[in-house]
């Protein structure tokens, strides 16, 4: 899997950066991890051997994508008070024994001095913490490292790292939803905060997350819900939000200034930081110049406070090669707009052009048919001046321009200084003197224009995302996605005359100054999609074992009286599932008790991970439960029972529990993960009966889990589960008709399922979701597995997810899908669900390629399945 993944990487010209996570079973290693504990450090050591024999063939020098490699991941915390310097060392050492001899990285969780043997410190930077549900607010003030990124406990040498710099934020259950977090942290956060890290020098800077994902099956830790769409760059179901575009302009303009790598801060006071911008206060500089090149500059401005909702005008005093010069020279003003940073360059060399300098900011340049093509960009209603210089270009006679650009200009010595407006309409503007052809764009038009690495160059105006270009004789072949009908103005070599877009020939227009243009609409057929709730659905009882005749004989005995686990239990038995093998997914425990007399009152506490419940039954009658909580992963509960044991009476309590994920180990020496999930304790009132023993369940075969393709967290302990009865081709003819939206009047847990058939044509992207809707005061739990896969856990008391992203390829876009929902009511009313709709979330042309199915092996009978 990983080495596909890598090679994926290489087919999309990237490089990589490696982070093992050996986060499997280690609830039962004795001792404290992330610590040079030999029972640790023994267990982590064949992973690393393995794991690192891989990366070390996938290296750069070998023809790999691989650059670097993450040893560890925010060592930062430390339960005992001590950073383990002889766990960092032999940890690195296993990796270079694996044969790994890229840098070694290491992120600190902030700028503590954490780790630095590796070969590059580096760190991690959340400036705006995570409360999604109030995005407009910001902090009043930065923290002190925005502007001082090293102090005396980091070492000066090797380049400035960011190794996970905010791009969304994570969203727990109950929360403001991930939407709210992609509005936190937007467009204006990136201008803001990303520029501050260029301001501060940092080389290395990467961003978490540029991608959503998904926690499918188990895979999430209590802290999270199904979708881990993080508010990012990149939606979960691939949906481009407006803040990639704002990455995509400074990420072009990175990518043409390699002076930027060499350039080192000014030390600037907060005085001759005002001296400099001519007495306005309010902003904060920093200019960061090359030295080792030809003295470029990059005047960095940005607001002191920046949460402010208020703009500032203000003048700059430019050092330049032709003298130090006080901008604008016209009579007005730059504005700083409010949550925004400027860019200003100083003696920046585009091509054959030097910019002595330019108050708009810089998209890209690029040569085409020997004309310099620069790009700058402003916000409508902006004024901007810039300077050039051409080398044997005195008089600029060959000076021409678009008969509506708003500008105006003056050469002094040889230096053409244009003045200009960012038109309010979107409109661009062109610029000519020389082999210089200077576009003015503003930020909205800009951010839609792609530059494509075709030789020569070509820049396509317009379109929701072009993704590549090449050149065959005459044409131009253009592959991209769109949404909605669009011109594209292509400016590209003279010998391009016609046009095709993903595959298709498209009608081309000449338009002026060398421009092609092209209408293009795209096909984005409408296709039938089931409804839902109209389907045949099935059901059947997902619970027999509150039963006092069902046989628990194939279930683990869980007769353990010591545990590993540095939290003991109360009682003289462990009753917690990772001890006897069971990590992940519901978890149903069975106590056999025969009555002493007088039991009135059963209490229990159970441990499942934030947000998790649990419900109790008493020889299938029902006790009671707990509906879950965000603030608590730990509950207590005091039941009464249906009725007094008399003596003698067998009774057998069962315990049916969520089970929300294992915790994070964040805090290095310290057992965090191990946190328990099952029984810590209980007992009863009015009498003490006497226990013959308890009995377990999790998923079917624990760790010996049956399931290889989907993976050892797809499936938890539900009985339907346990069956298969999830899975493709599982005969259901003899189950009663009935729907989740019907669902049941009583306290347990139903399955339900169905089947239905897509046909979605090729060469679309239609993302699609299982959506639900709450239901108000209504306490159940509900999973969805698609063609065998689990693919959303709802809670609908808690929320906040109600609509659950399924990839192409889990959904089988083009034939049968099997459609499966278990339904976990808690109340004595029962459940059901309100709506359940398979919605599609956007339409694109392009985008996927071909998609081949996720391996989904269809039922078979599985032996010892009870």
């Amino acid at each position: 899997m990983l080495q596909r993944r890598l090679d994926y990487t290489l087919l999309l010209d990237q490089v990589h950066m490696s982070m093992p996570k050996p986060l499997g079973w280690g609830t039962r290693v004795e001792g404290l991890w992330r610590k040079s504990n030999k029972n640790y450090t023994e267990a982590y050591k064949p992973f690393v051997k393995e794991f690192g024999a891989l990366i070390a063939k996938n290296e750069i020098t070998k023809g790999g994508p691989i650059i670097l490699v993450q040893v560890e991941n925010e060592y930062s915390g430390f339960g005992d008070g001590v950073e383990d310097f002889e766990y960092e060392w032999e940890l690195l050492q296993d990796f270079k024994n694996s044969g790994i001899t890229v840098p070694t990285v290491c992120d600190d969780a902030w700028l503590g001095g954490h780790f630095q043997s590796v070969d590059i410190y580096g760190w991690n930077s959340y400036p705006l913490g995570f409360d999604c549900s109030h995005p407009e607010v910001w902090h009043s003030a930065p923290p002190d490292y925005f502007y001082n990124l090293y102090n005396s406990r980091i070492r000066k040498h090797g380049p400035k790292s960011i190794l996970e710099l905010q791009a969304g934020g994570f969203d727990g259950w109950g929360g403001a939803g991930y939407d709210a977090c992609g509005k936190l942290i937007g467009p204006e956060f990136e201008r803001v905060f990303y520029k501050g890290m260029y301001g501060s020098a940092v080389k290395i800077m990467n961003l978490y997350m540029a991608f959503g994902g998904t926690n499918w099956g188990q895979l999430a830790e209590p802290g999270v819900y199904t979708s881990y769409d993080y508010g990012s760059i990149i939606r979960e179901d691939r949906r481009l939000r407006d803040k990639y575009y704002e990455l995509k302009l400074q990420t072009q303009f990175l990518a043409v200034s390699p002076a930027y790598l060499t350039a080192t801060p000014w030390q600037l006071t907060e005085s001759k930081q005002i001296e400099i911008l001519k007495g306005t206060r309010g902003i904060v500089l920093t200019v960061m110049e090359d030295t080792l090149g030809l003295h470029t500059k990059f005047y960095i401005v940005r607001h002191k406070h920046f949460s402010n909702f208020d703009s500032i005008n203000y003048r700059i005093e430019l050092k330049t090669s032709v003298g130090t010069i006080t901008v604008p020279k016209a009579d007005h003003l730059l504005e700083l707009q409010a949550r925004d940073s400027n860019i200003l360059l100083v003696d920046y060399q585009a091509g054959g052009t030097n910019i002595i300098y330019s108050t708009a900011e810089l998209y890209t340049w690029k040569e085409i048919d020997g004309i310099n093509y620069i790009i700058l960009y402003g916000d409508p209603t902006e004024k901007h001046e810039a300077a050039f210089k051409v080398p044997g270009i005195d008089d600029f006679s060959s000076l021409n321009t678009d008969e509506d650009v708003e500008w105006t200009y003056r050469i002094d010595d040889a230096v053409l200084t244009v003045n200009f407006a960012i038109l309010e309409d979107g409109e661009s503007q062109t610029i000519r003197f020389g082999n210089t052809a200077l576009l003015i764009f503003c930020r909205e038009v800009a951010s839609k224009t792609w530059i494509l690495d075709t030789q020569p160059p070509a820049i396509v105006k317009g379109g929701y995302l072009i993704r590549s270009a090449s050149i065959e004789g005459s044409k131009l072949h253009l592959k991209g996605d769109l949404t909605q009908a669009t011109r594209l103005h292509i400016l590209a070599t003279e010998s391009v005359k016609r046009v095709t877009f993903n595959g298709k020939d498209v009608s081309t227009q000449p338009a002026t100054k060398g421009w092609l243009y092209v209408m293009y609409t795209p096909e984005l057929p409408e296709i039938k999609l089931p409804e839902l709730s109209k389907l045949d659905w099935k059901r059947a009882d997902s619970l027999p074992e509150i039963s006092s005749e069902y046989d628990d004989s194939k279930w683990v005995t869980a007769s353990n009286t010591y545990t590993p686990n540095r939290e003991k239990p109360a009682v003289e038995e462990v009753l917690y599932a990772s001890d006897y093998g069971f990590h992940s997914g519901n978890i149903l425990w069975r106590g056999h008790f025969t009555a002493g007399g007088g039991e009135e009152e059963f209490w229990a506490v159970v441990q499942g991970g934030q947000a998790f419940g649990y419900s109790i039954w008493d020889n299938g009658n029902y006790v009671g439960f707990w509906e879950g909580d965000v603030t608590t992963g730990r509950h207590r509960c005091n039941f009464k029972l249906p009725k007094a044991w008399e003596k003698g009476e067998k009774h057998i309590i069962t315990v049916l529990q969520d089970h929300m994920g294992l915790e994070e180990n964040w805090t290095a020496a310290t057992e965090h993960f191990k946190a328990p999930r099952g029984i810590l304790d209980y007992g009863f009132k009015g009498a003490k009966p006497n226990l013959i023993h308890w009995k377990l369940t999790g998923n079917l075969g624990g760790e010996k889990y049956l399931d290889i393709e989907r993976g050892p967290l797809n499936e938890g302990g539900l009985y339907a589960e346990r069956q298969g009865w999830h899975l493709p081709g599982f005969d259901d003819s003899d189950w009663n008709a009935g729907s989740p939206l019907e669902g049941f009047k009583e306290p347990g847990v139903e399955f339900y399922r169905t089947t239905f058939d897509l046909d979605v044509p090729a060469g679309i992207d239609y993302p699609m979701a299982i959506e639900y809707s709450n239901s108000t005061g209504a306490y159940y739990r509900s999973q969805i597995y698609v063609n065998g896969y689990q693919f959303g856990k709802y809670v609908n008391s808690i929320g906040p997810q109600k609509s659950f992203f399924i990839p192409q390829g889990i959904l089988n876009y083009n034939g049968k899908n099997t459609l499966a929902i278990s339904l976990w009511a808690m109340q004595d009313k029962g459940a059901h669900l309100n709506s359940l709709d398979l919605r599609i979330l956007g339409k694109v042309e392009g985008g996927v390629g071909i998609i081949k199915n996720s391996p989904a092996p269809a039922w078979s009978k599985r032996k010892d399945a009870y």
